[in-house]
Order: C-alpha cells, then structure tokens, then sequence
C-alpha cells in the first residue's frame, strides 16, 4: 500500500508497473489468483470488505476445490484441454481451451454437478491449449487491472474478482451499478486489455 498524492503520473505509472509484475509472478507461483498482502491482518481486512459473508466465501473456495478434482479425474480434460474455474457468490466462471466441443460439454457437466452452483458461464473456448507466454501475459493484464483498482480512490479492489482469458477480461463480484460501472472503466483503460466482459451481481 503507497500513498500517491504526492506523486507525479510517471511515478504512479512506473508502481503501478512494479506491483503489477510482483501480484503476477506471486500468482503464478501459488498456482491461484490469491495474493497475500501483509499477513493474517490484510486477510482478516479483505475478508470484512469483501460483499459476500464469509459462509459464501468459504463456500465459493470450496466449489473451486471440488470443480478443479472434478476435471482432473477426467483423464481427457487432465491431459487435453487448460481449465480455469472462478465461483463467485457460487457463480462460476469457466474459462480456458478444449480441443472439441464435446469435452467442453464435459467439463461444463461436470461443474454444474458440485454442490451448490447455482450457475455457470461458459466462456470456454474450442482451441488448442494457451501457451505459457500466452498464460503469463493474462496473469499480467489480472496484476495490472487489479493494482489499478487498489489504486483508485473511488473503489476497492478487494471488491472485484478479475480473470484475464487471451486478453479478454472478466469481471465479478457483488457490487453497486456504480462500482462495477468503475471498475469496468479501469479495466478498459488498462493497456493489453482487448475486451471486459461484466459478470457482476447487484445487491439492488
């Protein structure tokens, strides 16, 4: 956490560059989307301000578990296709390559039978699966939308979820109309970012 009042839009550019790579490589070497920032108190902070109660917190870590062993059962899937799953509020999000569409189908199937999904966004793509530069950069534009987003005066980062899939970014969480309108322009405005796509819930 900085403070940039005092800091020109060169300065704010060049941390806003230096998180975003240390949010990155922090991703990718969790193997998740989960950043620790300042130990048990930042968790304990981002958990009272996250919108969901923490029952669906728990509850959406929970459906990522069960969905992630559901697919890597399937020998097929395991081997042939890259999976994202992303439950919010128990709404997932499925990201990712399949070769064909019937293991596509597979792979919605068998996340639409965990317990508790009450409903699913397929944004699986028919394609060979991403390449590693390919995956990085996406863990790069997430770093760098979310950074911007801790950054804004106007709204808190810890509100959003973000996935970036081939430079299409997907955005959730449980939100006023304002904020997620907010949070959409950030992600827009972020370089490498080709298209936002809004998967918010409004409490209203």
């Amino acid at each position: 956490i900085w403070s940039i009042g005092n800091c020109s839009g060169r300065e704010i550019e060049m941390r806003v560059a230096r998180l975003a790579l240390l949010f990155g490589l922090l991703s990718q070497a969790s193997g998740c989307a989960l950043v620790a920032i300042g130990g048990a108190g930042a968790a304990a902070t981002a958990t009272a301000i996250d919108s969901r109660t923490t029952g669906a917190q728990v509850e959406d870590q929970t459906i990522e578990v069960k969905a992630y062993n559901a697919l890597n059962a399937d020998a097929e899937l395991k081997e042939q296709a890259h999976l994202n799953v992303t439950s919010y509020n128990s709404v997932v999000l499925l990201t990712g390559e399949t070769p064909t569409s019937a293991l596509r189908r597979r792979a919605v199937a068998l996340v639409q039978g965990v317990e508790k999904v009450t409903h699913i966004y397929d944004e699986i793509a028919i394609a060979a699966p991403s390449s590693l530069a390919a995956r990085s950069a996406d863990a790069y534009l997430t770093a760098k939308v979310k950074t911007r987003m801790f950054a804004d005066t106007e709204l808190s980062g810890l509100k959003i979820k973000v996935v970036s899939e081939d430079g299409v970014v997907y955005l959730m969480g449980l939100v006023s109309r304002a904020e997620a309108d907010r949070a959409t322009d950030i992600a827009r405005r972020t370089g490498g970012a080709q298209k936002v796509v809004r998967l918010f819930q409004h409490p209203d």
